[in-house]
């Protein structure tokens, strides 16, 4: 099966510069949702550090544009399912071509097992990173993370699960997540912000920034709406995302009857750059890693409403960035809501403490350098 076009010419080699190592990154995913802007911050930051880097990712998606602005390698591949051959003999043939020091994989959906395969067939040591806090598929932990010589849990809710996985904790490392405070400030007006919405001067808006996926809860929220709708009639709720289910929340949304306070608003690129004029973001997941999502509201200084699981109990500081209430109660998650929709004080309080929170907590130069430690570390215990 010949590799495509895109892989074979445009394929990285070795840098002419004084790296102090090479890693291949591979990132299947297409969107630039939370996982795939930690590898753009990562690339960026570790080139800053005179780490020469390699990204394999999927062709044509978001990903690949944001990261050939970082001035990475980029080599753009194929992805169809979890088991597509032309992934793995396009990473086969790029771990060849590049020669990387090791590899580094950062999603599912086919990048560990392949990426997994691959590294392993190529002799190169392998660390992968694992992002949500749902037990591992027994599969993927044979394959990957036994083969795995480091698995970088981007938080301790994530750690933990890893160990009921039955990981080794001599492999496991923790790295948390981060997001970039200056970039999630305002970059329009709020003026401008509400025509893009068609809000009037007098509503207020809750938001929800996550895929429209099962676990994400947005059904969940949905149902509690006309709570919030009785006591605050000028509200809109603003769902940024796409997924499987959107045409089902569409329709529920139909069926409660009440569709015009809600705004589908889709895949937004520029989601930063009006994320800090909202009123508050709300995560109704019930699981959930970590959640950039809510690292970057809080660098905002929007206040965060959330359910208090283990990952979102590790991004939120509760009463002081956000409020948490207990997983899974509808009537609690309605009730911080409104508490924040009527006390305006409160919110501009935890608003203004979430930018300090997260630059003190989540930097990306934290994020980046101790990804760095990891490799270093593997590097040489290999040489040893």
């Amino acid at each position: 099966m010949p590799l495509p076009e895109s892989a074979r010419h445009a394929g990285p080699v070795r840098s002419s510069y004084d790296s102090r190592m090479h890693v291949l990154h591979v990132e299947t995913g297409r969107q630039l949702y939370g996982g795939g802007r930690q590898v753009v911050h990562l690339v960026r930051g570790l080139a800053e550090r005179r780490v020469h880097n390699t990204l394999a990712c999927a062709s044509g998606g978001a990903l690949e544009t944001e990261a050939r602005a970082t001035g990475a390698d980029v080599v753009a591949l194929p992805v169809a399912g979890e088991l597509d051959p032309r992934l793995l003999l396009g990473l086969t043939e790029t771990l060849k071509r590049c020669g990387a020091d090791l590899v580094h994989v950062h999603s599912r959906r086919g990048a560990d097992t392949l990426g997994a395969l691959a590294a392993r067939m190529s002799g190169v040591p392998l660390v992968i990173s694992r992002r949500v806090d749902n037990p591992a598929a027994p599969l993927i932990g044979r394959w990957a993370y036994g083969w795995a010589q480091r698995i970088v849990a981007i938080s301790q809710a994530v750690h933990d699960q890893l160990r009921r996985d039955g990981v080794l904790a001599d492999k496991l490392r923790l790295v948390r997540s981060a997001v970039a405070v200056d970039d999630c400030r305002p970059g329009c007006t709020e003026t401008q912000f509400r025509a893009m919405f068609g809000l009037a001067p007098n509503e207020r808006t809750v938001a929800v920034v996550a895929q429209m996926i099962p676990r994400k809860g947005h059904a969940g929220l949905l149902e509690l709406m006309p709570r919030v709708l009785a006591s605050q009639p000028d509200l809109r709720l603003l769902l940024f995302g796409a997924g499987a289910l959107e045409s089902r929340l569409r329709q529920q949304v139909a069926r409660l009857g009440f569709p015009e306070r809600v705004v589908f608003a889709g895949l937004r690129p520029d989601l930063l750059s009006f994320l800090g004029h909202i009123d508050v973001l709300v995560h109704p997941a019930r699981r959930e890693g970590l959640g950039v999502a809510l690292l970057e509201a809080q660098a905002a200084g929007v206040p965060v409403v959330a359910y208090a699981t283990a990952g979102v109990a590790e991004a939120v500081s509760d009463r002081m960035t956000g409020l948490l209430v207990p997983e899974g109660d509808a009537d609690a998650l309605a009730s911080a809501i409104l508490s924040l929709l009527a006390d305006r004080d409160l919110a501009n309080r935890l608003g203004r403490a979430g930018s300090a929170w997260v630059a003190e907590q989540f930097s990306v130069a934290q994020m980046v350098d101790g990804n760095l430690a990891v490799y270093e570390e593997l590097l040489a215990q290999e040489r040893v």
